[in-house]
């Protein structure tokens, strides 16, 4: 039986692809590329710094957004425990070409004592800081005592 090693180059190869009509690199990247949504939240998420500090009574997420308005940011819960902070950053004239504009997004998964109804947020000077209020610690339960009857 004859056989022989092809190569990358190999024109056998090469018209077993165009039979195909499908390379190594497009069914690679139809495999294995994020979708556009995925690529711009990653990257909206990546370029958008953050703080974050634990009080005794609440957690506080501080974010920068230099040039950004309060009306451009949204802070929303999803889930029930998910922070979501979103907006737009915009140039407000050319000569800013070196700020960065677009998108901005952080989620931040929330601990199961924070209360979503105790949250606040304000931005002074882009900084945005946001306060989770903890909810109280539970009540240890206390032993009840059952009355014992004669009889």
């Amino acid at each position: 039986m004859d056989f022989r090693v092809i190569g990358f180059n190999d024109p056998i190869l090469s018209s077993l692809q165009d039979m195909f009509d499908v390379s190594d690199h497009d069914v690679e990247k139809s495999v294995n590329t994020p979708s556009r949504k995925y690529v711009r939240d990653a990257k909206a998420m990546a370029a958008t710094p953050a703080d974050i500090k634990e009080y005794p009574d609440s957690y506080v997420f501080v974010l920068d957004m230099p040039g950004s308005k309060s009306d451009e940011i949204k802070v929303q819960v999803e889930d029930n425990n998910v922070l979501v902070v979103t907006g737009m950053r915009q140039r407000e004239d050319e000569k800013e070409k070196e700020r960065r504009i677009g998108m901005f997004m952080r989620k931040f998964v929330l601990p199961e004592n924070a209360n979503i109804d105790a949250i606040s947020a304000v931005c002074v000077d882009g900084v945005l800081t946001i306060t989770v209020q903890k909810l109280p610690p539970p009540e240890p339960k206390k032993p009840r005592t059952i009355e014992v009857k004669v009889g």
